[in-house]
């Protein structure tokens, strides 16, 4: 069995760079972070607009679907002579396709751009919209919670190891307790 030793180095000062050195290790470890955060930021970005730029087409033509359903309502509450609910099916419809075409034509940009300056222009809208989607949210994850323990409720227990039944050999009357010992 070969054992092998190694002796530490000696202990040496630090090393400091000279004052006329361009950058140090640390400098250079700071601007690679930098540079690496940097490029993380920017792919983050990139993948944001391209989902959105997806997630919008997607929502548009859906939209426009929905505009076309609603036209079709509209005709039949003509057929039937309802016009101002007719009327008003077709105003829907009418923003309906005016939204679903917004979506589906403008980029990512375009469209971050305008929520952030509606967001700016009314803040307390932002906010509401916040709170509301939170509580229908809270709601949800209630609803549905209570539907998990109701389920595991209704669940029969699972079957356990049931030991053979036992016939008694003999039914022997039990046995008294031994009187106690008192000393007098």
């Amino acid at each position: 069995m070969d054992t092998t030793y190694t002796s530490q180095p000696p202990l040496t000062a630090p090393v400091t760079p000279e004052p006329g050195s361009d950058t140090s290790t640390a400098d250079q470890a700071k601007e690679k972070a930098q540079e690496a955060a940097g490029q993380a930021k920017q792919k983050a970005g990139s993948q944001l607009r391209s989902q959105v730029d997806q997630r919008s087409t997607e929502a548009g033509q859906r939209v426009s679907g929905i505009a076309s359903d609603v036209r079709s309502v509209s005709e039949q509450l003509r057929e039937q002579g309802k016009d101002q609910p007719a009327k008003l099916a077709d105003q829907a419809a009418d923003r309906a396709e005016q939204l679903g075409g917004y979506l589906k034509e403008n980029d990512a940009e375009r469209i971050l751009g305008d929520l952030e300056d509606f967001g700016r222009r009314q803040p307390w809208v932002v906010i509401g919209g916040g709170i509301a989607l939170g509580l229908v949210a809270s709601r949800f994850l209630k609803a549905s919670s209570s539907r998990r323990y109701e389920q595991r409720s209704t669940v029969p227990p699972r079957p356990t190891a049931q030991l053979a039944p036992t016939t008694p050999a003999t039914t022997a009357a039990p046995t008294p307790p031994a009187p106690y010992d008192t000393v007098s």
